[in-house]
Parts: C-alpha cells; sequence; structure tokens
C-alpha cells in the first residue's frame, strides 16, 4: 500500500504537499474547499501553480479529495438535492484542475424514502454529473459507509447496484473505509474473515474497482453501524487486520489514507505502527 494521509489545507490547499512531507508519505488526501459549506470561492492560479510546484518537489504520487459533508446525492429536497449536483459538479471540477485522480464521496442519505429509492436516485445523480463534465479524468471514488442513520452504501451490493445503473459508469471507482466496513459488518480482523470480506467485495464489485483505502480502526464495535474512527491498533478491529492489509499484495499501488481521529498530531504514531507490520 502507499501510505497517506488526510492533512489540512489551512492557509489554502497549497500547503498540503509540503504537510505530506513532514510525515515521509506519498499520497494525501484534502478537502479542496470548506466541507461545510456550499459556496466556495475559485482557485487562485498562484495556488494552483503552487499545489503542482511541491506535488513534483516532495514526490507525492497520489492526490485524492473529499466532498463536501453536505452533499447528499439522494436527497428528496430538490433544492438540497440540485444544490449537491451543483457542489460535487464543483468539487470534481476543482479536483480536475489539481490533477487529483479521486474524489471520494459519501453517496447519500435516504432520509426514510427508501433504501432501493435512495440508491436509484444516487444512480441517476451521478449519472447528471457524469454529463455535465464530459471527458473529465478524475474519478468520483464512492466509499463504503458505516450504514449509520438512513446512509446508502453500507453494504457491497449496494455499491455494485450505484455503479450498475449508473450512465459512465468506467468513470466510477470506489473507496475502502476500514472503519466503515467493520462497523457495518465486515469482518476483516481474522484471516478467513478478511479473505471472505475481499472475495465477495471482487464478486459483487471487483477488486479493480478498488482505487482508495481509509485506513481507521474503530471505536465501535463489528455491525453496529456507527461511525467512530479510532487510531490504528487502539480501537476494537486491533492490529490484526492493517497487518493483513499492508502484506497483501493486491494492493500494493493503491493510495492508503489515513484519518484518524488526532489528525495531523497522530499522524507519524499511526504511520510507524502501519510501517512496523510490513514483513
Amino acid at each position: 500500500m502507499i501510505l497517506g494521509a488526510h492533512v489540512s489545507t489551512a492557509g489554502g490547499v497549497d500547503r498540503a504537499p509540503g504537510i505530506g512531507a513532514e510525515f515521509n508519505i506519498h499520497a494525501i488526501a484534502v478537502f479542496t474547499k470548506n466541507q461545510r459549506q456550499w459556496k466556495s470561492k475559485p482557485l487562485g492560479q498562484p495556488e494552483i501553480d503552487n499545489w503542482f510546484k511541491d506535488i513534483k518537489e516532495h514526490n507525492i504520487k497520489h492526490t485524492i479529495s473529499h466532498d463536501s459533508y453536505l452533499i447528499n446525492l439522494c436527497a428528496p429536497d430538490p433544492e438540497k438535492l440540485n444544490k449537491s449536483l451543483d457542489s460535487l459538479t464543483d468539487e470534481v471540477e476543482r479536483a480536475e484542475t489539481l490533477n487529483i485522480t479521486n474524489v471520494v464521496a459519501h453517496p447519500g442519505s435516504h432520509l426514510k424514502k427508501g433504501e432501493d429509492w435512495g440508491v436509484e436516485e444516487i444512480a441517476r445523480s451521478l449519472s447528471e454529473i457524469h454529463k455535465r463534465l464530459p471527458g473529465y479524468k478524475t474519478k468520483i471514488t464512492l466509499e463504503i459507509t458505516a450504514g449509520q442513520g438512513t446512509n446508502l452504501g453500507y453494504t457491497f451490493e449496494q455499491i455494485a447496484r450505484m455503479i450498475e445503473l449508473a450512465e459512465q459508469n468506467e468513470r466510477l471507482a470506489v473507496c475502502f473505509d476500514t472503519c466503515h466496513a467493520f462497523a457495518s459488518g465486515y469482518d476483516i480482523t481474522i484471516q478467513e474473515d478478511y479473505e471472505k470480506t475481499f472475495e465477495t467485495f471482487d464478486r459483487l464489485i471487483g477488486l479493480k474497482m478498488l482505487e482508495v483505502f481509509h485506513i481507521n480502526d474503530s471505536q465501535k464495535p463489528l455491525g453496529s453501524r456507527v461511525d467512530r474512527h479510532e487510531q490504528i491498533g487502539d480501537g476494537l478491529m486491533g492490529i490484526e487486520p492493517f497487518r493483513f492489509l499492508m502484506n497483501d499484495t493486491r494492493f500494493d499501488q493503491i493510495p492508503a489514507i489515513l484519518e484518524t481521529p488526532k489528525g495531523d498530531k497522530g499522524y507519524a504514531e499511526d504511520l510507524q505502527r502501519l510501517r512496523s507490520l510490513i514483513v
């Protein structure tokens, strides 16, 4: 795995590559705009130029962004759905400008309209964004969720169906969040169950679709459907699933992004633990 982390962009997105270099990582994830606001100011040319200069200088091989937490691709309210479509369209445009390969997105919450309805609505939203942005290389990357509340994307079947129904679905990818998968009921803490989980993923979605990992332990138990990240090895998943991942040659070239609770303050320890597991 190519270890990375979600790093701060306080003061400008162009600060992120330098922060990544401080941790000796070659993959970074960022918010290209305030994740809790609908509107954002355009990226300035100096910011863009500095981003590319520092990406090259610090040998960052993978760059990933995360969409706004406000976005809901199956929002029942038409106004919120339109805002969500516009916001994710803007995020993909910003990512394309920065040559970011993947925009990780939480699929959406059906808000008691029904799971099947929500999955179909998400696919329609993805199709609409693809139509708006013909020829773009940046991929919307659907994140496995914990399934908290009415959030969708907590089963491989749901993710597979979203991809199946979306137009131009070759422009989609998947992000496997270890905490979310564990909380949603996929056990990867012992070898047999780890192998079974990824066999199921491959059968339903296809490992070729897996382009990003989020690497987090979980504060909550298996199948809890509660999304609470923990530092590596300090949660209820323990250290073994991360040992399996770090030595799984199928994932050698996939970026593995830390999103642990302490953020920049805890990444050094998390990275040391992960690197110590490599055999």
